[in-house]
């Protein structure tokens, strides 16, 4: 088999799409020659994203939805097939986070990341199955260190992204037979994102993050959107049910120390606010 990998016949689809690591996946398929539709929830993300990938000189077209909304979702991913044809693949990004301890937040807040995080996974899932191609379909989940890493001020986080591991391993078992192929990517510490300003909000916290990071850097969205070219292609045929850690080793013991450092931050701040 030639290691190169072409998406110029293929149709992906990102829910979430239009920010962030997931916007990086986006181009990362779009570069590769993909016809795309990206969706997240602000109407105004959708229309800038749209218009930053049709630099790639491919088809790409896209939507607005909540993916705790399961008729409009049900509707924006049939108007893509509808446009695009089979989905060959569908990554499901969409997501909350912010730092609370678990007394905290307050129970809504809580309930708002585990219906984003989880219940939405599984809404894009569930409504995304019918457009897979099978055989030869795949879904990619978007995890996170939380999935498996316990954490001070990530209850609800932690909670919810150990939901949607456990839901892409049974997906994979339950899809395998008709071709589907189901893998999640579990980024590390991404600079120029939402979720690396929340977790790492003053240059101290970003130098410690840095510092406990094994490969001493933060990733880029690119080194994420690498990551799903390979899970979607034909290079990885044969992996289905993967978590796969993309953070320069960071899951190996830095997230717990960087975590208790925020939490020591904001505590702190708190006490002096008092």
């Amino acid at each position: 088999m030639t290691l190169s990998i072409d998406y110029s016949d293929k149709t992906v689809v990102v829910i979430g799409g239009t920010s962030g690591i997931n916007l990086g996946i986006a181009e990362g398929f779009a570069a590769h020659g993909a016809k795309l539709a990206v969706a997240s929830r602000s109407e105004k993300k959708v229309t800038l994203a749209v218009e930053q990938l049709q630099k790639f000189k491919t088809t790409v077209i896209g939507k607005a939805c909540d993916v705790r909304d399961v008729e409009s979702l049900r509707g924006v991913l049939k108007g893509f097939h509808d446009a695009l044809g089979p989905f060959d693949v569908l990554v499901s990004g969409a997501a909350g986070n912010f730092p609370a301890t678990a007394v905290g937040m307050s129970p809504n807040a809580f309930r708002s990341v585990v219906d984003i995080d989880l219940i939405g996974s599984y809404h894009v899932a569930r409504e995304g199955f019918v457009h897979l191609k099978k055989p030869g379909g795949t879904l990619i989940n978007i995890s996170a260190p939380q999935a498996t890493l316990p954490a001070a001020l990530q209850a609800h986080v932690c909670a919810a992204k150990a939901g949607v591991d456990m839901l892409t391993r049974v997906l994979a078992i339950e899809w395998g037979p008709s071709g589907v192929r189901v893998n999640s990517i579990m980024p590390g510490p991404i600079a120029g994102t939402e979720g690396m300003a929340r977790l790492a909000p003053t240059s101290e916290l970003k130098e410690s993050v840095r510092n406990s990071v094994p490969l001493k850097r933060e990733g880029t969205p690119e080194d994420i959107a690498n990551a799903a070219l390979f899970l979607g292609s034909p290079l990885a045929s044969y992996a289905t049910g993967i978590v796969m850690p993309i953070d320069g080793g960071w899951s190996l013991g830095g997230f717990g120390t960087v975590m208790a450092q925020l939490q020591r931050t904001i505590e702190s701040s708190e006490q002096t606010r008092s």
